[in-house]
C-alpha cells in the first residue's frame, strides 16, 4: 500500500495545516464571510508556518516542497474556509513564478517580503474582453528606454487594491501567445489604480477588483523571465494553481460531508435518525466515494506536476475539472440532506456551496479543461 499512501513527512505537514485551520480559520470563517473581512493577520500567521512559499526554493527562503504537499495544505485550510485557502494559493503561485523565472536582483528585492507575507502578491492574466481566450489579452507594454509604459485593465484579480505586488501579463510583441511577457508591477507606481470591490456570490473573505494601468512606467528590470515568455510562465503557474483550487474543493467538500454525517445521525424524522434510511446511506456513500476518487486523481496529478512529467498539464486539467465538479456536487448533496436548515447561514453548508461554485470557473473554466484534455489526447 505504500505507493498509495502519504509519507510520514507529508502526514506531519497535513496535520500542521489541520491544526492551524482548527485554531485560526474555522472558528472565524463565518464572520469573515458575513462581514466581508479580509483576514490579513491570519494569512500572515500562515506564512510563519511556511505556507506563503510552499514551493519557493529553500535558497530563496521558501520551504521547497512539491505540489503534493501544497495540495495537502490547501485542502486542510479549505476545510475551514475555501476562500482564504484559495487566496493563499494565488499568493503562492505568484511567489513561485517570481522564484522560478525572475532575475537574481528581482528575487532579492521582492521574495523576502513575499515569503513572510509582509507583502502580498496577485496574478494578473484575465481582462474584461479575454477570459478563456487568455492569449488575446490587450494590456500593452511599450518599450521606452530602460522602462516599459503599460496601459490596460485586468479583471477579477484576487487581492487587488490590498495586495502590494502584481505579476501582470502584458503584450510586448505581436498577436498571440508569443507576444506576451510578464512584468512585476507595484501597487504604488504612478498610474496604478483599482476598480470597486466586486460584489460576489462567495469568496467574501478576500477582495476582488479590476487592476487599472494608465501609462504606468515599469523598469525593464521588472520583467519576469524573457520577453515573449509571459504566456508560457502564466500557463505553468496555472498547472499548480489548478491543483490547489481542486484541493480547495476537496477540503470544502470533506467538511460538508462531515457536517452531513453528524446532522443525519442527529436529525430525527418518522421516529428514527434520517441516517437510518437507506436513501440517506446511499447518498452519503456516493458522496464519500466520489470525493475519494477525486482526491486520488488530484494527488496523481500533483505528483506529475512536481516531477515535470510530459503529461502534467493534461493531468492537472483533468484533476481540476473532476475535483471542482465533484466538490460542488458533494456540497449540494450535503445541503439537500440538511433540508431547510442547509439553506440557513446558521449552518456552514450554504457558505461552502457559495464559495465552491466559482472553482469551476477560475484557473480556467471546466469547459476549457475539457478542451485541454481532448486536444492532448488527440495530438
Amino acid at each position: 500500500m505504500t505507493q498509495f499512501d502519504l509519507t510520514d513527512d507529508q502526514r506531519e505537514i497535513q496535520e500542521l495545516a489541520r491544526r492551524f485551520t482548527a485554531d485560526a480559520i474555522t472558528p472565524h470563517a463565518a464572520e469573515w464571510d458575513e462581514k466581508h473581512i479580509f483576514p490579513r493577520d491570519t494569512i500572515k500567521a500562515a506564512a510563519e508556518l511556511g505556507f506563503a512559499a510552499i514551493y519557493v526554493s529553500e535558497e530563496s527562503g521558501g520551504i521547497g516542497l512539491g505540489r503534493m504537499e501544497s495540495a495537502l495544505i490547501m485542502e486542510a485550510m479549505a476545510y475551514g474556509c475555501p476562500s482564504t485557502s484559495a487566496f493563499i494559493s494565488i499568493h503562492n503561485m505568484a511567489a513561485w513564478m517570481l522564484d522560478a523565472f525572475g532575475s537574481a536582483e528581482l528575487k532579492a528585492r521582492f521574495l523576502p517580503d513575499l515569503v513572510t507575507m509582509d507583502k502580498l502578491a496577485s496574478y494578473c492574466l484575465t481582462e474584461p474582453s479575454s477570459g478563456s481566450d487568455a492569449a488575446a489579452l490587450k494590456t500593452k507594454a511599450v518599450r521606452d528606454g530602460d522602462d516599459y509604459i503599460v496601459t490596460g485593465t485586468k479583471q477579477f484579480i484576487s487581492g487587488a487594491g490590498d495586495n502590494d505586488v502584481y505579476l501582470v501579463m502584458v503584450r510586448t510583441g505581436g498577436e498571440g501567445p508569443k507576444g506576451i511577457s510578464c512584468l512585476l508591477i507595484e501597487k504604488d507606481m504612478p498610474g496604478v489604480s483599482f476598480g470597486a470591490n466586486e460584489r460576489k456570490l462567495g469568496w467574501h473573505s478576500q477582495p476582488t477588483r479590476a487592476v487599472i494601468l494608465d501609462q504606468v512606467r515599469v523598469p525593464a528590470t521588472n520583467m519576469v523571465g524573457a520577453e515573449g515568455q509571459g504566456f508560457s510562465i502564466a500557463m505553468q503557474g496555472l498547472d499548480g494553481g489548478r491543483l490547489n483550487i481542486g484541493a480547495c474543493s476537496l477540503g470544502g467538500a470533506q467538511r460538508c460531508l462531515d457536517e452531513a454525517l453528524a446532522y443525519t445521525k442527529a436529525r430525527q424524522q418518522f421516529g428514527k435518525p434520517i441516517a437510518d434510511f437507506q436513501n440517506t446511506q446511499f447518498t452519503l456513500a456516493d458522496m464519500a466515494t466520489e470525493l475519494e476518487a477525486a482526491r486520488a486523481l488530484l494527488y496523481t496529478a500533483a505528483a506529475k506536476v512536481t516531477a515535470n512529467a510530459p503529461d502534467k498539464t493534461r493531468f492537472a486539467a483533468m484533476a481540476k475539472r473532476f475535483a471542482t465538479d465533484t466538490g460542488s456536487k458533494v456540497v449540494d448533496q450535503a445541503l439537500q440532506l440538511h433540508g431547510g436548515y442547509g439553506y440557513l447561514m446558521d449552518y456552514p453548508i450554504e457558505r461552502f456551496w457559495r464559495d465552491l461554485r466559482v472553482h469551476s470557473i477560475l484557473e480556467g473554466t471546466n469547459q476549457v479543461m475539457r478542451m485541454i484534455v481532448g486536444r492532448d489526447l488527440l495530438k
